[in-house]
């Protein structure tokens, strides 16, 4: 058939037809599209693909999930995915020594009387790393920190390194901290020792008593 036949029969100018690019239509549908899938995205953040698409189509559009996938990517629109994730800085089963709680007896009246420790975790977008500090719990500054992607003894051996060279060794110290292998390792005992440090640690299950140990006087500051 030629194109003026198929003109007569569709009862346009031969002008008409050349004029007539589907390709323009066809960006202008996926500019409404892509309008579309970033105003639900807008609105609904936690969306992902499956559920953008069951939108748009309550919304009368027919567009199928790759689409609105490779939409999504190239918008930067998709959810990151979260892996599900139970962090536990503390590891108490081990059969390292474990030291008695002194910290709950202490009555503070200066500084470097009792050095606080712990660990947590910060999470960041696609991994998490561990904090191990060190706070002296009179002024409750922190004097000794670490960073690190792993959990084992050298971040609390790091931290309190570094409160030592700050401090020095102090006479009368005690350093307080849960019964985390961390602490119970021969490294950090062996540290505290050396710098003739009285060893403290919490109660078996009971995390409140670090808090209870920095909770002393929550008006003093360092001078």
């Amino acid at each position: 058939m030629t194109i003026l036949r198929m003109c007569e029969l569709g009862d346009i100018s031969r002008a008409g037809f050349y004029r007539f690019d589907p390709e323009v239509e066809r960006r202008e549908e996926e500019l409404d599209l892509r309008d579309a899938i970033q105003r639900i995205a807008l609105e609904f953040p936690c969306y992902g693909r499956p559920r953008i698409t069951a939108e748009l189509r309550r919304q009368g559009w027919a567009a199928n999930h790759k689409r609105v996938g490779r939409i999504m990517r190239e918008d930067n629109l998709l959810c990151i995915r979260r892996r599900k994730f139970v962090c536990c800085t503390t590891d108490s089963t081990h059969g390292l020594r474990v030291y008695p709680n002194l910290a709950k007896k202490m009555e503070l009246t200066g500084l470097d009387q009792l050095w606080v420790a712990d660990i947590t975790y910060i999470r960041l977008e696609t991994e998490f790393i561990y904090l191990a500090v060190v706070l002296d719990a009179f002024s409750r500054r922190v004097i000794g920190w670490a960073l690190g992607r792993t959990l084992d003894a050298s971040l609390a051996v790091q931290a309190l390194q570094m409160a030592f060279r700050r401090r020095g060794s102090v006479k009368g110290l005690t350093h307080h901290s849960d019964r985390g292998v961390q602490y119970a390792s021969k490294a950090s005992t062996d540290l505290l020792k050396e710098h003739g440090a009285q060893i403290s640690m919490s109660r078996k299950g009971n995390p409140y008593d670090r808090l209870l140990a920095i909770a002393q006087d929550s008006q003093r500051v360092e001078r």
